[in-house]
């Protein structure tokens, strides 16, 4: 075997068992529950207009791709994990839309250079091992002057957080991967971009969530249903004193990030970094 089979192995290894991870839980039941505003809120941030072409990167259930659909856009869904579509196509069945779905591997997209008006991703080529094969394929396939948006985790939020205090317990990343919340630091995507984009716009905001009724809530539903958390605790799931610790950690980190205000429900707050780009002209 040579050594550029070896890698491609290797390659093919590694999504597949990003494939599994995902498909593990169930992520399209959180998205729905806890995080529908953020597609809509990309899709404006990115002006998405009729009949333009838009592709959605790491699309999961078409969180993001299902309101590009909405405002008239001719949408691809794209995703490692086709096991999600099937909640896609029932929820856009629901608000009455049509787009194209497509399993596709962030780091190595099927499409055509320069095949789309506007390229988004919301929560989701974070999650491409390889950062900078990730942002250079969403250069590739967007058209010179189209529109880049992306909504990702911060590191210092409470997702970005959360991956920070599960990393002792979770095997070694492969080689040249990059821990997921990178992309909520703006510094970290100019760069992966370069002078490849200009008219660069970023924001940071909070999601509220008010789906917990105290930190033991938020870490019996991950356990469950969010990917990444699942795995960890399997990799884990022999060892009593570690999982004894991970839930520890879980619990006193969800507790920090949560509050009660007055009179309201206990809630927690969510830092993401909206990053919108037009691709530059050649």
């Amino acid at each position: 075997m040579n050594d550029k089979t070896a890698v491609d192995e290797a390659d093919r290894a590694l999504k597949q068992k990003h494939r599994a991870m995902w498909a593990s839980g169930d992520y399209p039941a959180l998205a729905s529950e806890m995080l529908l505003d953020l597609g809509a809120i990309l899709v404006d941030a990115c002006g998405v207009k009729a009949k333009q072409r838009v592709l959605d990167v790491a699309s999961g259930a078409g969180n993001a791709a299902i309101p590009a659909a909405m405002m008239g856009a001719q949408v691809i869904a794209s995703d490692l994990t086709p096991e999600m579509f099937d909640a896609g196509r029932h929820q856009a069945a629901d608000r009455g839309v049509e787009l194209e779905w497509a399993e596709a591997d962030a780091e190595a997209l099927p499409f055509a250079d320069a095949e789309f008006d506007v390229v988004t991703s919301c929560l989701g080529v974070m999650f491409a091992p390889h950062h900078q094969a990730g942002a250079d394929e969403i250069v590739r396939v967007c058209k010179p002057g189209g529109t880049i948006g992306l909504l990702s985790w911060t590191p210092e939020g409470f997702i970005g957080k959360m991956f920070a205090a599960m990393k002792p317990f979770a095997p070694p990343p492969p080689p040249g991967a990059q821990p997921p919340p990178l992309w909520g630091s703006e510094d970290h995507v100019r760069e992966l971009f370069g002078d490849r984009i200009t008219d660069i716009h970023t924001e940071k905001r909070t999601l509220v969530i008010h789906s917990f009724h105290q930190p033991a809530d938020f870490l019996r539903y991950f356990k469950s249903h969010y990917g990444p958390t699942i795995s960890v605790y399997k990799f884990i799931g022999d060892d009593e004193e570690k999982v004894k610790a991970l839930d520890s950690a879980l619990t006193e980190l969800a507790d920090t990030f949560g509050d009660a205000h007055g009179d309201a429900a206990w809630q927690m707050e969510w830092e993401y970094l909206l990053f919108i780009a037009k691709k530059a002209k050649e």
